[in-house]
């Protein structure tokens, strides 16, 4: 009995310490000052680093969806819905979900291995030496920009999914082109696109604070920072799969 109820404790424990954590950056976040530079630092790492990754990723998931349901539904006679697939498809599920566990493996990682060197080298402890809280100057910005920046990076691989489905079912399957644009929007509504973006905003707070959660209670020196950074990678995929199922079902 006490080796089943000793990891459901350690796991409550850790729930508890990351939700205080989180708690402590939303009361930081309106308090001054504000560091805009480091933000705007941030939002140029998370977004537009990521961008080359974010597209290709997009702009192949949409190929190969388009290219794995043409045949399928040309068994149908219903070749001419690929479009709709692809963009529903996308905008409401793909691009925000594999977009999400991109930048948990770029950002997310990165964040856990940064505030983990500093835990283990001793700064952040010299920030509250020197009365700065380190949630404030090292947590805030990052959460936010990753926010901000990952449901625009999504909006962009919607569009950049889209074509890619239109590249493959018209230029290398040879469906009519008027069609297909015809009916990618056909049964698209705001809300479609719109819930794909709440979600990014929402796999952002969790990839930002994950990593830094991980990285900030990083002990045991060099093992302990790549630890944190494993850690950082594969509790926000987990976060994102989980948290798309009920937010899937709350949006719909």
């Amino acid at each position: 009995m006490r080796l089943l109820t000793a990891p459901v404790l350690h796991f409550l424990e850790e729930l508890g310490h990351f939700l205080t954590l989180l708690w402590r950056m939303l009361a930081w976040t309106p308090r001054r000052p504000w560091d805009v530079h480091q933000l705007v630092r941030q939002m140029q790492r998370v977004g537009v680093a990521s961008l080359p990754v974010i597209l290709l990723t997009a702009l192949f998931t949409g190929g190969v969806l388009a290219l794995q349901t043409f045949s399928v539904l040309a068994r149908f006679n219903a070749e001419r819905y690929v479009g709709s697939l692809v963009a529903l498809s996308m905008v409401r599920e793909l691009a925000c979900v594999l977009g999400g566990l991109v930048i948990a493996g770029r950002s997310g990682s990165a964040m856990g291995a940064e505030l983990g060197t500093m835990r283990v080298t001793e700064q952040i402890d010299a920030l509250e030496v020197m009365g700065a809280d380190p949630v404030h100057y090292l947590m805030v910005p990052r959460v936010w920009a990753t926010v901000v920046m990952l449901p625009l990076l999504i909006a962009v691989s919607d569009a950049v999914g889209i074509f890619g489905g239109y590249m493959v079912s018209v230029v290398l399957m040879g469906a009519n082109p008027v069609s297909y644009m015809e009916t990618t929007f056909q049964y698209m509504e705001l809300q479609d696109l719109l819930s794909g973006l709440v979600k990014a905003a929402v796999f952002g707070l969790l990839i930002a604070m994950i990593g830094c959660y991980q990285g900030y209670t990083t002990s045991g020196g060099a093992e302990g920072v790549g630890q944190a950074t494993t850690r950082s990678v594969v509790l926000a995929s987990i976060a994102i799969f989980i948290s798309n199922f009920f937010l899937t079902k709350a949006l719909f």
